[in-house]
């Protein structure tokens, strides 16, 4: 029987505080009466996981940040340079992820008009720098240790594409629970140790928006993730690390709430089946074995666990990124968007016209966009993903063709850009379509580029 999928070298973790101050902007719902945070509900973490091979060669550095999303691309492009270049890494080892929160403040300049526009300035200076030193100082900590891979499930994640049992004017999916649909319910879980067995982190990859808490929410939260990660760290697993999957079309079933309670509920959920995953995992650097027949009322199989030796442990370190040019649709101008937008009155409208906006500035008025997919190879592991909000059904795929591997599937790494949708649903009136400005096949395109990214990985 094979072991966990494994990684052997220097690892190192470090975490910092990044809550904002009272009074900042933050409101992220079109439907929100309010503009600026009045509280904290939980506080917000940035935790940094260096890996590096033993032997030495670059390291490469992963960011788990409770955040939302990038509102400007070129914001985000921005920074990510200046983090890369302090650290002396070339883009493809650094993976800047966020856990998606919809309860933070958003992550661009602030229009004049916020409330609370000033602060959030200042705040985001803040954030870059303790992405910088936070990496540092995992960097620094950086020693002898395993990686180690699980997989289990969870039933947190729900479908959110509803037909719309009421529509106001033709046939519509509302983004909100479907019984009637099935969920991916995969999560991957990651023991990260010392050489000893001694925990330092548990990473957990699964696929669930963080819309738990919406526009009755007045104060900052990590929504679900928060208390996923106190319930992994109160049990002894080390820093919690969540690393956001193809979550499209995956949310709670309850959500849209003003109560953090519900947040906390959920993410105990999932907190308690990574734990039970962990449990499920042979001890740290063993595996399970055949090892005799011993005769009885039946022949009865023996197992038993034993080191597993160094020679099957993978060290392999590689990064790299691939590019995809990706269709679009032919959308209006940025200045024919600015003027719808300069005009609305509705917040609602006004809030979907932004960010329509956002994205128009962002691709240019080329017919495709060049994607990054971004891809590691930890030893036995694929680390894959892009800035887009991909369907699940995309990290299904991806699974599927590499079955003797595990794989790490991340939404919003490196940027945040829109929603991509099966083929299928653009013949559909549904928000993750009209959103994008991704064009019909573009998922299935991502797809293709996704699983040879990993094989790339693999032949090194």
């Amino acid at each position: 029987m094979p072991a966990h999928p494994a990684f052997t070298g220097l690892v190192g973790v470090a975490r910092a505080d990044i809550t904002p101050p009272p009074g900042i902007y933050c409101r992220n719902w079109g439907a929100a009466r309010h503009d600026t945070a009045q509280g904290v509900h939980r506080p917000l973490s940035l935790t940094a996981l260096v890996i590096q091979e033993t032997s030495g060669g670059p390291p490469v550095v992963l960011l788990d940040a409770d955040l939302g999303w990038w509102a400007n691309l070129a914001f985000e492009r921005a920074v990510r340079r200046r983090v890369c270049a302090a650290l002396g890494l070339p883009p493809e080892r650094l993976l800047s992820c966020l856990t998606h929160t919809h309860a933070a403040p958003p992550l661009c300049q602030p229009e004049p008009q916020w409330p609370g526009g000033e602060v959030l300035a200042g705040y985001l200076e803040v954030v870059e720098t303790r992405m910088v030193d936070t990496a540092r100082a995992a960097l620094a900590a950086a020693e002898p240790g395993r990686i180690e891979m699980a997989r289990g499930r969870c039933g947190l994640a729900a479908n959110r594409d509803l037909p719309d049992p009421e529509p106001p004017a033709g046939p519509r999916i509302i983004c909100g629970f479907n019984p009637a649909r099935s969920a991916d319910d995969t999560l991957v879980v990651g023991r990260v140790t010392q050489a000893d067995g001694t925990p330092l982190a548990t990473i957990a990859n699964y696929a669930c928006h963080p819309t738990t808490l919406a526009w009755e929410c007045t104060v900052v939260s990590p929504d679900y993730i928060g208390a996923m990660r106190s319930t992994i760290e109160h049990a002894g697993g080390g820093l919690g690390i969540f690393l956001q999957g193809a979550s499209g079309d995956l949310a709670p079933r309850a959500q849209y709430v003003g109560d953090p309670s519900v947040a906390d509920a959920h993410g105990r959920e999932l907190g308690y089946a990574v734990l039970a995953t962990l449990h499920g995992m042979e001890p740290p650097g063993e595996q399970f074995v055949y090892d005799r027949v011993v005769e009885s009322g039946a022949p009865l199989a023996a197992w038993k666990r034993e080191p597993r030796p160094a020679t099957t442990v993978t060290t392999s370190l590689t990064a790299r990124r691939r590019g995809v040019d990706l269709p679009l649709k032919a959308w209006p101008t940025a200045a024919e968007l600015a003027a719808r937008f300069a005009a609305a009155t509705d917040r609602a409208l006004a809030e979907r016209l932004r960010r329509q906006l956002r994205i128009r500035e962002a691709i240019g008025d080329g017919a495709t966009f060049p994607l990054d997919v971004w891809g590691w190879r930890l030893g036995e592991t694929l680390v894959l993903g892009t800035m887009a909000e991909a369907y699940s059904s995309l990290q299904q795929a991806v699974r599927r063709a590499f079955p003797e591997r595990e794989v790490i599937w991340l939404n919003l790494v490196n940027g945040s850009i829109g929603y991509l949708a099966p083929a299928a649903a653009y013949d559909l009136e549904i928000y993750q379509v009209w959103q994008t400005p991704f064009d019909r096949g573009s998922l299935e395109i991502l797809e293709s580029a996704a699983i040879a990214l990993g094989r790339d990985l693999l032949a090194d």
